[in-house]
């Protein structure tokens, strides 16, 4: 039983690397198509798929041969019973011969039973482990903190955002993303954030997020090596002092603030409802159109029409003959990628919020639906913050200051046209996209 229960163990810890294999190979299987390498992607599957099923195998092979010997046990029982009963021929009737034996088969079956039952739940429990495994390990930050009802309500009112000596890796023990990064960004300040692959520029959104915390912070260090935060949060806090005691950053993580408010001590739920992004790979959810603009059910149906009118979509949604009831399939594939962008910059209109991330949203979308976006951000954003990661050098050209990353580090920071006069990297980058001559 104990083989059997290992053998599950591994056939349950081999499988997760076939289902995640299957999930990804699903998720760019436009992209595997177009660089011709599903070749490569069917024998990963095919390698993966054998090391599950050998792990099945031996394990059916280990449970059949448990169910052989509870057989044979069963019949040296049987056997050991029907010679005792010839033995005891004279001093023991048929009568009560044929009633042991009816008990020893019986009692057989049952112990065969107990056995198998037993064995089958000690092979369960694996998924019992793994559910424990997973239950255990370590959360990010809390949803919402007792510092939350402090913000005022508005918060963010202005939009201002200060990086301050920002450091963060994606785990504990790997090497740093973004490295020492200060900067700030004022109000209503449209700032474009520029850098080759690599560079940080989607680290810098994760960052501003808390997807990724500051490096050496309480919550970084909890989430990968440190205690558990259900544990953490299940002692008992006399005082918000003590409770925010841990959320300290030190100084090699540094910190970030919006509206001079370090946003490590706001729960991470509060936090993001006062941001808006409109992402690089547009995300839509299975449900309908109103509940995929409106997931919480905060607006009307005259403002979502609005939204929509504004994101140069409300024609088409009105043509469908559900107009916000309809269905969105899954990702969002009955809209094309131009029009589940435009449904994102719906949603981030109704949001309301100061502050606007745009993560590469164009880069894969078509040119005129590239513009048609940049034209109502321009107008319908122009009182909001502004951070765009830029795909297209283009698009960041009129922004009020141009951030340029190289490995990590701001390498400059300045408008446009200072940076340009500079003939340093950001020059290098524009000239190579055609920007300038």
């Amino acid at each position: 039983m104990k083989s059997s229960r290992q053998l599950k163990r591994i056939h349950s810890i081999s499988k997760s690397p076939m289902y995640q294999h299957f999930g990804e190979t699903l998720a760019g299987v436009s992209t595997i198509r177009a660089m011709k390498v599903h070749d490569r992607f069917i024998n990963d599957s095919s390698i993966k798929a054998d090391k599950s099923a050998n792990a099945y195998f031996v394990y059916t092979i280990v449970v059949r041969w448990l169910h052989i010997r509870l057989e044979l046990l069963g019949a040296v029982v049987v056997l050991a019973t029907a010679l005792l009963a010839v033995l005891s021929r004279k001093s023991l009737g048929a009568d009560k011969a044929g009633l042991v034996l009816s008990y020893a088969i019986n009692s057989t079956f049952a112990i065969t039973y107990l056995v198998k039952s037993y064995s089958e739940f000690q092979n369960q429990l694996v998924s019992v482990e793994r559910i424990r495994e997973y239950s255990a390990k370590n959360q990010e930050a809390p949803a919402e903190l007792p510092s939350d009802k402090e913000l005022p309500p508005n918060w963010p009112s202005e939009g201002r955002i200060v990086f301050k000596n920002y450091s963060t890796r994606y785990r504990q023990g790997l090497d740093l993303v973004i490295k020492n990064v200060s900067f700030e960004i004022q109000p209503s300040e449209k700032v474009g954030v520029v850098g080759r692959t690599g560079a940080g520029k989607s680290s810098l959104t994760l960052a501003l997020f808390r997807i990724i915390e500051a490096a050496n912070s309480h919550w970084a260090i909890a989430s990968h090596s440190g205690p558990s935060l259900q544990e953490a949060e299940m002692q008992e806090v006399s005082s918000e002092e003590s409770y925010m005691s841990g959320v300290n950053i030190d100084d090699f993580g540094g910190s970030i603030e919006i509206d001079g408010v370090d946003i490590s001590t706001v729960g991470l739920e509060t936090l993001r409802q006062h941001l808006a992004i409109i992402p690089q790979d547009p995300i839509l959810f299975s449900g309908t159109v109103r509940e995929n603009l409106d997931p919480f059910n905060q607006a009307s149906d005259l403002e979502i029409w609005e939204a929509l009118e504004r994101a140069h979509l409300k024609d088409h949604i009105a043509s469908l003959a559900e107009g916000l009831s309809f269905e969105v399939a899954q990702n969002g594939e009955n809209f094309s990628v131009g029009q589940r962008s435009l449904i994102c910059l719906a949603r981030a209109l109704l949001r309301k919020t100061k502050i606007l991330v745009l993560d590469e949203a164009t880069a894969a979308v078509d040119v005129e639906t590239d513009e048609l976006i940049q034209k109502t951000i321009r107008k319908e954003f122009k009182d909001r913050t502004i951070l765009t990661i830029a795909h297209r050098i283009k698009t960041i050209m009129d922004s009020d200051k141009i951030l340029v990353l190289e490995r990590g580090q701001v390498q400059e920071y300045d408008a446009p046209s200072v940076l340009l006069r500079k003939k340093g990297l950001f020059y290098s980058l524009a000239e190579q996209a055609g920007e300038v001559s």
